[in-house]
C-alpha cells in the first residue's frame, strides 16, 4: 500500500469507529459539541502553532499564492451557485444556508490530517496557508450576513477576533520570526496536544454522520455535493494550472479545495438564524460522500 491509500484508509477507519461508538451508545451526538470545542479551541491551535513555529519561513513568498487559489475558487463557486439557487423556489435564508456550505471548505478540520498524512509536514504547512483563505471567507460571509439579515457588527468582529486559529497563526509566525524560544516543556506540551487533534476530529466526524438527513434535504444535498466536491476543486485545478503551480503547491491546493463543507458554515447558519438544519444536513452528507470523492481526486492528481 502507498502513503495515500494508508492515510485514507486510516481516516475512514477512525471515522467508522466514531460511527460505531455512536451506534452502540458509547458516545452520542450530544458529545460532538464538546469534542469539537476541544479540537477547535485547544488541539488544532496547538497543531497550527507547532507547525508554524518550526517552519522554514523563507518559503512565505512562495506559499502566499495558496490562499488566493482557495479564495478565488470559493468566490467563483459561490457566485455560480447563487444564480443557480435563485432558480429554485427557496427563501433568502435557505439560499444563504446552502451558499455558506458551498463556499466554506473544511480546510482545517479535515484538510490538515489528510495533507499531513499524505504529504507530511511540508504538505501540512501548505494546508495552513490554504486555511488562511477559509478564515477570510468566514469573515466576508459574517459581515455579508450581518448586512443581509441584521445582527451586530460588533458581535461579528468579536467572534472573528477570538477565533483561536487566527491567534495560533499570528503567534506561530511572530515567535518564529523573532526566534523566541518557548522552552522544551511548553514545546512538548503543545506537540502532545496537537497530536491529539487528528483522532478526535475523525471520531467527531463519525459520530456526526446522520444518514437520515438524505431524505430530509435530498435536492440541496445533491446540489451542494456537486458544487462543493466537484465544481470547487475543478475551479481550483483551472487556477493552479493557469498559475503554473507544481508539486506540493499544486497537489495541496486541489486537495484542500476538494474538502467537504466546513463546520464554520454551520456556525454562520446558527449565528444568523438561517436554516441551520438544512446546512447541517448538507455538511454531514457531503462529508460522508467526500470519503469516496476525495481519494479519487487525490489519485487523479
Amino acid at each position: 500500500m502507498n502513503a495515500i491509500e494508508i492515510t485514507i484508509l486510516s481516516i475512514i477507519l477512525m471515522i467508522a469507529l466514531g460511527y460505531f461508538l455512536k451506534r452502540i451508545d458509547f458516545l452520542s451526538v450530544n458529545d460532538v459539541s464538546t469534542l469539537n470545542n476541544i479540537v477547535i479551541y485547544i488541539l488544532l491551535p496547538c497543531m497550527i502553532f507547532s507547525a508554524l513555529y518550526s517552519a522554514d519561513l523563507s518559503l512565505i513568498s512562495k506559499l502566499g499564492i495558496l490562499p488566493f487559489v482557495i479564495l478565488a475558487s470559493s468566490f467563483i463557486t459561490g457566485f455560480v451557485s447563487y444564480f443557480i439557487l435563485k432558480r429554485f423556489n427557496l427563501s433568502d435564508k435557505q439560499i444563504w444556508s446552502v451558499l455558506v456550505t458551498v463556499m466554506i471548505a473544511n480546510t482545517a478540520f479535515m484538510g490538515y490530517p489528510v495533507n499531513l498524512g499524505i504529504y507530511g509536514q511540508e504538505g501540512f504547512l501548505r494546508a495552513i496557508f490554504c486555511d488562511i483563505a477559509t478564515m477570510f471567507i468566514f469573515l466576508f460571509l459574517s459581515f455579508t450576513l450581518v448586512l443581509k439579515f441584521g445582527g451586530s457588527v460588533k458581535s461579528a468582529v468579536k467572534k472573528i477576533a477570538l477565533f483561536p486559529h487566527l491567534w495560533a497563526i499570528i503567534f506561530g509566525f511572530f515567535l518564529n520570526l523573532v526566534n523566541v524560544p518557548i522552552g522544551p516543556v511548553l514545546d512538548n506540551t503543545i506537540n502532545y496536544l496537537g497530536n491529539g487533534a487528528i483522532p478526535l476530529i475523525m471520531l467527531s466526524l463519525g459520530i456526526s454522520i446522520d444518514l437520515a438527513a438524505i431524505k430530509r434535504s435530498r435536492s440541496m444535498i445533491i446540489f451542494t455535493s456537486i458544487m462543493k466536491l466537484l465544481f470547487f476543486p475543478f475551479i481550483a485545478f483551472l487556477i493552479v494550472s493557469f498559475l503554473g503551480l507544481v508539486d506540493l503547491q499544486y497537489n495541496v491546493s486541489i486537495v484542500e479545495a476538494a474538502m467537504p463543507s466546513g463546520m464554520l458554515s454551520l456556525i454562520l447558519a446558527i449565528t444568523y438564524k438561517l436554516d441551520f438544519e438544512l446546512s447541517s444536513d448538507c455538511i454531514l452528507i457531503n462529508t460522508a460522500i467526500s470519503l469516496v470523492s476525495l481519494p479519487l481526486i487525490i489519485m487523479l492528481i
